[in-house]
């Protein structure tokens, strides 16, 4: 997002707000995405007053979630109120279907991307957190993704295996700056690591970072266009010469 864009957005969680307030009720966003989501989460932290908030997509990994708003006594409840479904695509197993598959026929559907969350594929099986709305347009109208004949229920409860693989880097690097933590990252020099992020192709926590010089922790999450999602899993001790030791995840 950018500036006019960041606005806009949060003109839309003060009207989440305002609509709260007034209906004396629950509200809810559509499906946001993970930067929206630290925005709104940021945003709300500061405004929501004495309302509540939720951000959930279904299960605790999830990328896209939607954001409820509510008063306290919705709180036992609000879970249940979501107006989200979980579908369930079975097909045979022999036919591979990927989550750009899934996404094309849904947006062939002619549905907002909005209006759909993650979206888990697995041998034969699929699962997707959609708006009740998108849910019964796919469910009377899908009967295929790509070639491949499916079966779609809205009874299963979400049963996927979400854990992502990664593979391990490390390394040492003068410092916990930025720069240096790409130029390992990327493995790339110093140099064109400071040329990434002067270009915003780097996001850290899915904001961009407020310079080359930007000191991060552990925990931290990297976004370096062309290069791959890593988190900052572990900072060690220092070398002779001052070098740190430190771990990256790269997601796979």
């Amino acid at each position: 997002m950018n500036d006019s864009a960041d606005k806009l957005f949060e003109a839309r969680l003060s009207d989440l707000v305002s609509r709260a307030e007034r209906s004396g009720g629950p509200v809810f966003s559509h499906f946001l995405d993970e930067r929206q989501c630290a925005l709104a989460e940021q945003w709300c932290s500061r405004n929501c007053g004495e309302l509540r908030y939720l951000l959930w997509g279904g299960y605790p990994e999830a990328r896209r979630k939607m954001l409820a708003v509510y008063p306290d006594y919705c709180q036992d409840c609000i879970m249940e109120d979501l107006p989200m479904v979980c579908l369930t695509f079975s097909y045979r197993s022999s036919d591979a279907l990927t989550h750009r598959d899934f996404l094309g026929s849904f947006m062939g559907a002619r549905l907002k991307r909005e209006t759909i969350g993650d979206i888990v594929t697995g041998e034969g099986m699929a699962q997707t957190f959609v708006t009740d709305v998108a849910a019964k347009a796919l469910s009377s109208g899908i009967t295929k993704i790509g070639r491949v004949g499916v079966k779609i229920r809205e009874d299963q409860p979400f049963c996927m295996d979400t854990s992502q693989g990664y593979k391990e880097i490390s390394g040492t690097v003068a410092s916990l700056r930025l720069d240096c933590v790409v130029s390992l990252a990327a493995n790339v020099s110093r140099e064109k690591a400071a040329g990434l992020i002067r270009s915003e192709k780097v996001e850290v926590n899915h904001f961009p970072p407020s310079g080359v010089s930007q000191e991060l922790r552990e925990g931290d999450v990297l976004s370096v266009r062309g290069s791959g999602r890593f988190i900052l899993s572990g900072i060690g001790g220092s070398t002779k010469k001052g070098r740190i030791h430190i771990d990256l995840r790269k997601f796979i």
